[in-house]
């Protein structure tokens, strides 16, 4: 019987999921399966593909599917599915770490407490992380689980980095930077010397995670400088629904002038506003690019500039810019947001070739170019699965991974 790692992302309305070898360190190459659970709260929709593509499972689970019961039913399926693995640890995504949590940790009764305190700071996230991590508690009580931070990769950057300029006394009780994507970043830094080479992967490059979620990192040395996210993960590019940058200023006017309250405020910048918000048509950018409508238009014209805007920031963190990269949904597969980003950024030395581009080519910059723009897939679950696996084998954190084997099929 071989050993398995679970790697969970837990979202409002769905649980991603991977499964990696547990015998040894995990590859993509290596993956045993990955799929979906998408509906959670309503008719779940239960997918999921072998290493190949190859569909294992595609039905619907029962109206009203909880994370709970779809846990319950996933865990089934691959009890049933895989009967020559075991489950010997489950690694899961969790945005917010705040300044405690600075690497991967296993969870126990503490680690679940500090996680809650952090909610208001991830309110889109880490509700629903902990729903997943607490389902799991219940159906396998003895299963370790490993909470990876996106929080994590950036507690490398200084402390003026980190800094906003209030009153100290706030400062101390944990009000600073803290960044988020960290997961993508950190996986995209340790790919870096296999695709740039050892040289150029330690020089100055700035990641552009565009997705759903768009942040830029500053990194030298393959550790983080600095990045467009703060506090929350609201800061910096707009996104498809949350505002990105914004005055505080707007924020007071809302509430005092305009009698908004603070649950209000709260739904106006994360869910009604970014792509979406501006567009009225859609947050998908597939759909903006593909419209006619002048607002959508605008919508894009506006992620396009603030990326150029941060981009600069972020040279300047660096004193330069040796590579780009992009990736994420956007980054990864949108030629025409690479196009208009590349070409904005001219300035900063980089020189598109235009048929790599378009062709979707990891080097989309020409061989003179002064800056290389490149696209590299993340691999977010990968990275998940490597830390789980790597703390389940420490000696700093010996767990007894064949214990209550019964128990923990899959």
């Amino acid at each position: 019987m071989s050993d398995a790692v679970l790697v969970l992302n837990a979202g409002s309305s769905s649980i991603k999921f991977s499964v990696f070898p547990g015998h040894e360190s995990p590859s993509r190459q290596g993956i045993i399966c990955e799929g979906v659970c998408e509906g959670i709260g309503h008719r779940v929709h239960f997918t999921a593909k072998d290493r190949s593509s190859a569909s294992l499972v595609d039905e619907y689970l029962t109206e009203g599917t909880t994370h709970e019961d779809a846990l319950a039913a996933l865990l089934r399926w691959l009890e049933v599915r895989y009967l020559d693995n075991q489950l010997v640890a489950a690694g899961h995504r969790v945005v917010h770490g705040g300044s405690l949590y600075t690497a991967p940790v296993l969870i126990d009764a503490s680690v679940t407490a500090e996680l809650r305190r952090l909610v208001p700071l991830a309110p889109l996230h880490q509700p629903h992380n902990l729903a997943a991590i607490d389902a799991l508690s219940k159906l396998h009580p003895t299963l370790p689980q490993i909470a990876c931070f996106d929080t994590s990769f950036h507690h490398t950057q200084s402390e003026v980095a980190t800094a906003f300029a209030l009153p100290r006394r706030l400062a101390a009780e944990g009000i600073r930077r803290y960044g988020f994507h960290g997961l993508s970043y950190e996986y995209i830094a340790s790919v870096l010397p296999d695709i740039l080479g050892p040289g150029a992967a330690d020089g100055r490059v700035v990641v552009a995670h565009l997705g759903s979620g768009a942040s830029l990192c500053a990194i030298r040395s393959r550790r983080s400088v600095a990045t467009t996210m703060g506090f929350t993960a609201l800061d910096g590019l707009p996104m498809s629904r949350r505002c990105g940058n914004i005055d505080p200023g707007v924020i007071l006017y809302l509430m005092q002038e305009r009698g908004m309250t603070a649950a209000e405020v709260t739904n106006l910048l994360y869910n009604e506003s970014g792509l979406f918000g501006v567009s009225g048509i859609s947050d998908d950018m597939r759909t903006l690019l593909a419209s006619d409508d002048p607002s959508a238009k605008q919508a894009v014209d506006l992620f396009v500039y603030r990326i150029g805007r941060e981009l600069g920031s972020m040279a300047a963190a660096l004193g330069g810019i040796d590579a780009l990269v992009f990736t994420a949904g956007i980054g990864e597969h949108a030629a025409e947001i690479r196009r208009r980003v590349c070409e904005d950024a001219a300035w900063l030395g980089v020189d598109l070739d235009q048929s790599a581009n378009a062709a979707g080519s990891v080097l989309i910059a020409r061989p003179a170019s002064r800056t290389w723009a490149w696209v590299i897939p993340t691999d977010e679950d990968l990275m998940i699965a490597l830390h789980a696996w790597t703390l389940l084998n420490s000696e700093a954190a010996p767990l007894d991974s064949r214990a209550n084997n019964e128990s923990r099929k899959a």
